[in-house]
């Protein structure tokens, strides 16, 4: 239950801190930290309890991240759904913990989404649904290759939650102006249902798409990664 534990209040963390950031501090008049600001946000969640749960649960933090590294050998099928089920769980209690922050602003409204994801008319850019699948897909899968070879037992030792931190952030960079940044369905979902409407119906490409990438980003990573016996 510790493990649990650890990836529920791991993924809370996570969306509080890079959905906060967004809905909070993106754009506060004058000192607005804008999407760069947000990227980083996103990419100090996960460095930061990388090293506080790493130890105790692995900081999976992300149903896609969970599915890559069972695909990958590292994770038993067993553990799949208690992980994702305290994921969600956490992903929605920080949802809730910045809806209540949020809405203590007055002419707080959702209409502007709530850091949900979303593509066609609800992407940031206005970025098409074959779009926003390939980008989700190829991040996701990207961001299970980094995370596999930094914490494979050949790579330098201590140092992978600073690489696994910076590949999301460098993935926030790159796609926020597409889907909004998903790469993980907990966190798509913490927020989607209280900002519910368009971004529940579009809730499905968040789960389909990253938990993809995360696959096929493993199985590449196995191909790439194998030694010799």
């Amino acid at each position: 239950m510790k493990k649990y534990g650890a990836e529920f209040f791991g993924t809370f963390w996570l969306v509080l801190g890079g959905c906060g950031s967004a809905v909070l501090a993106a754009a506060f008049r004058g000192l607005g930290i804008g999407f760069a600001g947000v990227a980083l946000a996103f990419g100090l969640t996960v460095l930061t309890m990388a090293f506080a749960i790493g130890h105790i649960s692995g900081c999976h933090l992300n149903p896609a991240v969970s599915f890559g590294l069972w695909a990958g050998g590292r994770f038993p099928g067993k553990e799949l759904l208690p992980y994702i089920i305290s994921q969600v769980l956490g992903a929605i209690s920080a949802g809730a913990v910045l809806y209540v922050i949020a809405s203590g602003q007055p002419g707080f409204s959702l209409s502007g989404g709530f850091a949900s994801n979303g593509y066609g008319a609800h992407s940031p850019g206005g970025y098409s649904l074959l779009a926003a699948l390939v980008c989700e897909v190829v991040m996701t899968a990207m961001f299970l290759i980094v995370i596999m070879g930094a914490t494979d037992k050949r790579a330098p030792q201590g140092l992978a939650p600073i690489a696994i931190g910076l590949c999301l952030t460098l993935i926030h960079l790159i796609s926020i102006p597409v889907t909004n940044t998903s790469v993980n369905p907990a966190r798509s979902t913490g927020v989607a249902v209280f900002a519910g409407g368009w971004a529940l119906a579009q809730l499905w490409l968040f789960w389909v798409a990253p938990i993809a990438g995360g696959i096929i980003g493993a199985f590449i990573y196995r191909w790439i990664g194998a030694t010799k016996d």
